[in-house]
C-alpha cells in the first residue's frame, strides 16, 4: 500500500474484469477524440463556432463518456490522469499502463476515422480541415494568422505554461473525484467536464487545447506531411510533457499531504489510547479500593458474629 489509500472512483469499477475496463477506456477515448476532432474540423470550414462553444462541447464530450463508462473503468480517458492515479495508488500500475495503451489506440482510431471520413477536393484539401483540430504553437497555433498581422506569435514558453496550468486543474479534479467513495458518478462527470472546459478556455487560442496526450497524438499522426505550417509530430512532445508533469506535481502534493497527516493521525490515536488506559487504570483502582473496604466490612461482621456466639455459649 502506498502513502495514499488505493480507492477507485466507484466500488463497481473495482469489481469489473480488467478486459472490460480496458475496453471501456478505449471506446470512451475514441468517442471523446472523435467528438473533439469533429467539432474542430467542422468549425474550420462549416460551423464557425466561437471559443465558448468549443470549450463547452469539449467538456460535454468528456462528461458524457464518464457518465457512460465511469462505473466500469473510472472514466480516466487521459494518460496524464492514469499516471497520476498510478503514482497515488488509486490505480494499479499494470491497469494504468493498459489504460494508457487503450487511450492512445482510441485517439489514433478517431484520427483515422476523421482522416478517411472527411471529404476533400482541389479547393478544400485535407489540411484545410485540420487547421483547428491539430495542436501546435507558434506557426502552428490557431491564432497565428491573426497575430502575424500584428507582428506577434504564441511561442513555446506560453504554450508550456498554459498547458501545464490546464493539466494541473484536470489532474487535481480527477484525483479529488477518485478519492471519495461517496462521490456519485454524476458529480464526478460534471466536475471533470467543467475542468476540461476551463482547460480548453485557457489553452485553445495558444495551442488548440491539447489537454490530453491521446487527443494530441491521434490527430497529429494523420496530419503529418499534409502541408501544415509546422509538422505536428515535431511539436507533440510539448503535449506529452506538460500534462504528465502536471500529473506528477498533483500526485506529489497528494503523497506529501498524506505523509504529513499520517503522523498526526497516529499521534491522535496514541493520545486516545493513553487516555483510555488512564481511565481503565482509574476504574481498576476504584474497584480495588471498593473491594478492600468490602473485605474490611466482612471481617468486622465476622468478628462481631463470633463475639455474639461466644456470649450465647456463656
Amino acid at each position: 500500500m502506498t502513502a495514499v489509500e488505493a480507492t477507485p472512483v466507484t466500488e463497481e469499477s473495482k469489481k469489473q474484469p480488467l478486459a472490460l475496463r480496458v475496453g471501456a477506456e478505449l471506446v470512451g477515448s475514441f468517442f471523446i477524440c472523435f467528438a473533439i476532432y469533429t467539432i474542430c474540423t467542422l468549425d474550420a470550414i462549416v460551423s464557425n463556432l466561437n471559443m465558448a462553444f468549443i470549450a463547452l462541447l469539449t467538456g460535454a464530450a468528456y462528461a458524457v463518456m464518464i457518465l457512460i463508462f465511469g462505473r466500469i473503468s473510472g472514466g480516466q480517458f487521459n494518460p496524464a490522469v492514469s499516471i497520476a492515479a498510478m503514482l497515488t495508488g488509486k490505480t494499479r500500475v499494470l491497469d494504468g499502463i493498459l489504460y494508457i495503451i487503450a487511450q492512445l489506440l482510441g485517439g489514433i482510431g478517431a484520427g483515422a476515422a476523421i482522416r478517411f471520413l472527411l471529404p476533400t477536393s482541389e479547393q478544400v484539401p485535407f489540411k484545410s480541415w485540420l487547421s483547428l483540430a491539430v495542436n501546435g504553437f507558434d506557426k502552428a497555433s490557431i491564432s497565428y494568422s491573426t497575430l502575424a498581422n500584428l507582428g506577434l506569435s504564441f511561442g513555446i514558453t506560453l504554450a508550456v505554461v498554459v498547458e501545464l496550468i490546464a493539466g494541473l486543474i484536470i489532474a487535481a479534479t480527477a484525483m479529488r473525484g477518485m478519492g471519495e467513495h461517496d462521490e456519485s458518478n454524476t458529480k464526478y462527470a460534471v466536475a471533470m467536464g467543467l475542468a476540461y472546459a476551463v482547460g480548453t478556455t485557457i489553452t485553445y487560442p495558444v495551442t488548440g487545447a491539447a489537454l490530453n496526450p491521446a487527443r494530441a497524438t491521434g490527430i497529429a499522426i494523420f496530419a503529418q506531411n499534409q502541408g501544415l505550417n509546422e509538422e505536428p509530430l515535431q511539436q507533440l512532445w510539448v503535449f506529452w510533457i506538460c500534462p504528465v508533469l502536471a500529473a506528477a506535481v498533483v500526485a506529489l502534493v497528494i503523497i506529501v499531504a498524506a505523509m504529513i497527516s499520517s503522523p498526526n493521525k497516529k499521534g491522535a490515536k496514541t493520545e486516545e489510547g493513553d487516555d483510555a488506559q488512564e481511565e481503565v487504570s482509574a476504574e481498576t483502582d476504584e474497584e480495588l479500593h471498593a473491594d478492600g473496604e468490602q473485605d474490611e466490612q466482612d471481617k468486622q461482621s465476622d468478628a462481631q458474629g463470633n463475639a455474639d456466639e461466644g456470649i450465647e455459649r456463656d
